[in-house]
């Protein structure tokens, strides 16, 4: 998470033990961003797998970041998949049918 560039990055793995208290840090830096100026800011999930668990939170990032949108922020958010995971494919899509702000599903091929 870079605050100047405004630019948030969450790739990887997630499968947290606790993805609670492992995205409370995420979710704690969002809401102290969001009181800052509005400034255009991009962001990219770019995970591998995620569980469970991991999903709920993602989505409560999701709400946050759709908070900031009604409110007027430039957000820009980007859902990569792989191109043969179908299930990262479908997972983006039905972000994408919860939330009103626009995610774009971002093909990557060779892997993520």
């Amino acid at each position: 998470m870079d605050p100047d560039k405004g630019l948030i990055e969450i790739k990887g793995r997630s499968i947290p033990e606790n993805s609670v208290e492992f995205y409370r840090s995420v979710n704690n830096w969002l809401n102290e961003y969001a009181q800052g100026d509005m400034k255009p800011t991009k962001v990219r999930f770019q995970l591998e797998y995620f569980n469970t668990s991991s999903s709920k939170c993602i989505l409560d990032i999701f709400k946050k970041l759709e908070v900031m949108y009604r409110k007027g922020w430039d957000v820009n958010i980007s859902w990569c998949y792989d191109e043969d995971d179908e299930d990262m494919y479908e997972s983006g899509e039905d972000y994408q049918s919860i939330l009103s702000c626009p995610i774009a599903l971002e093909k990557i091929s060779g892997g993520l």
